[in-house]
């Protein structure tokens, strides 16, 4: 089995570590909404594009682990692609960790497959992690938001309580109450303010209104064919 070994921040209420963790098995959940009938306008509005409707829901996609990363950069291979902010869970040894991250999907691929455009991108996320324990109590004051373009054009907004919760979802995908030592879960998404539509550069965040600390991180997406004309 491969594993990826990134460096991150494992923050808790009195102190904050720096570790590598490998990452060991790498999970895309979709269409995890809360509300059915929002979940159906974010159906909808990837039909538009031509995505095809899913089996059911939520449903699940392995990637590549080293898809996962924390740069600041990635490249993609079109110039149909977008982010979408989503929180992230993150089993370590006993303990469950939440950041936030970037789906970026390769729209064009979605079309005809989404497992395959969900393997197209890689998927940034923030280096710095929660300990569930510590925002449990208060989960669903927690806000997502995203900003796409260099003027920070607000993309998506809203609460994590608009997504099934982390205990249904862990669930969903495991049948058990735990997921597996190494694994990292995105958990969905919310709708876009607006279309559907690229923008680089990308900034998602997760907000604990609560403890008052944010975790945010901004990535580009470059196209290959502007590297390999550069050279």
């Amino acid at each position: 089995m491969s594993e990826c070994g990134l460096v991150l921040a494992l923050e808790g209420r009195s102190d904050t570590r720096r570790c590598r963790v490998a990452v060991a098995c790498a999970v895309i959940a979709g269409w995890t909404g809360r509300d059915a009938a929002v979940v159906q306008r974010h159906i909808e509005e990837l039909e538009e594009l031509g995505v095809p409707r899913p089996r059911s829901v939520p449903a699940f996609y392995r990637v590549a682990v080293n898809r996962i990363t924390v740069a600041d950069c990635i490249e993609v291979t079109g110039e149909r692609s977008s982010g979408e902010v989503e929180f992230v869970l993150m089993q370590l040894g006993e303990e469950l960790w939440v950041g936030v991250g970037s789906d970026h999907t390769d729209r064009t691929v979605e079309t005809f497959d989404v497992g395959a455009s969900k393997q197209m991108c890689d998927k940034p996320i923030a280096e710095r992690f929660w300990r569930f324990t510590d925002i449990s109590p208060h989960w669903q004051q927690l806000r997502l938001r995203s900003y796409i373009g260099l003027e920070r054009v607000e993309y998506q907004a809203g609460s994590v309580a608009a997504i099934l919760d982390p205990a249904h979802l862990v669930s969903a995908y495991c049948g058990t109450g735990r997921l597996k030592d190494g694994t990292l879960m995105f958990c969905g998404t919310l709708p876009a303010l607006g279309e559907v539509r690229p923008g680089s550069p990308f900034t998602f965040e997760l907000e604990d209104p609560v403890l008052k600390r944010t975790i945010r991180h901004t990535y580009r997406s470059a196209l290959l064919a502007e590297r390999a004309a550069a050279r």
